[in-house]
């Protein structure tokens, strides 16, 4: 098993040697608006620029996005810290700027705004993700390490490699399903990352589209507002190389 075969993904370029993803400088350098990083296929989009084609509620919504990021008020400041890497490696978010994706997730759970559902095995989502860093110190300590903050990355990467596989055990593993664990914490860190707009610029989404609404829906066709890609790579083609 690789390594980091966490990061391996169906809408991702395949992973290059060593396991590693791709790197950001393989895409364009952005030159209108921010996304993770300031690389992506739509360099010269910004949805932001399209603001003024939304409904007050809606605009100001998105902008405070942007603007104003939650400030922690779930988790502890170590347990912050711990998922502040977490977050960072699971999203390859490697250097700024990046979405605040551990301000919104902290924001959710301290509103209570849960899924709605849960796995029969597991507890309410707010105590997996209190379990979820004293989880990964005790993994990181089974590699020799203090805790999971202070390990290498190569240490990071495997322990969270080993939670994506189910494959971790002791202390709140042995009550914790690891694997069970893995799907409840990234269904809130994606959902987190692809409501900003910054991950809309990288992906070339059009944004909210009331009250304009859409007019173009024949195959490939795009509306005079989306962005162009610059970066011709098919990744469904890259991931079957």
């Amino acid at each position: 098993m690789p390594a980091y075969d966490f990061r391996r993904a169906e809408h991702l370029p395949n992973l290059r040697p060593e396991g590693r993803p791709p790197s950001p400088e393989e895409l364009p350098r952005q030159r209108n608006g921010v996304t993770p990083q300031m690389h992506g296929r739509y360099p010269d989009y910004n949805v932001l620029d399209e603001a003024d084609h939304w409904d007050p509620v809606t605009r100001r919504m998105v902008f405070e996005r942007v603007e104003k990021p939650p400030p922690i008020r779930f988790f502890t400041g170590a347990e912050a810290a711990t998922v502040q890497v977490f977050c960072d490696l699971v999203l390859a978010q490697d250097r700024e700027p990046k979405i605040p994706v551990l301000n919104m997730v902290d924001a959710k759970l301290f509103a209570g705004e849960l899924d709605g559902f849960r796995y029969a095995d597991m507890p309410d989502d707010r105590e997996t993700w209190r379990r979820l860093p004293r989880g990964l110190d005790a993994a990181a300590r089974q590699h020799g390490c203090p805790n999971f903050v202070d390990a290498s990355e190569e240490v990071q990467r495997k322990v969270i490699d080993a939670l994506a596989h189910g494959e971790l055990h002791g202390e709140v593993w042995d009550e914790l399903p690891p694997s069970r664990t893995w799907k409840v914490v990234t269904r809130a860190i994606l959902s987190a990352f692809y409501s900003h707009p910054w991950a809309w610029n990288e992906i070339g989404f059009g944004g909210p589209a009331y009250p304009r609404g859409y007019a173009r829906f024949g195959l490939g066709q795009r509306e005079s507002w989306e962005g162009a890609p610059a970066f011709e790579r098919d990744p469904v083609k890259d991931t079957q190389g």
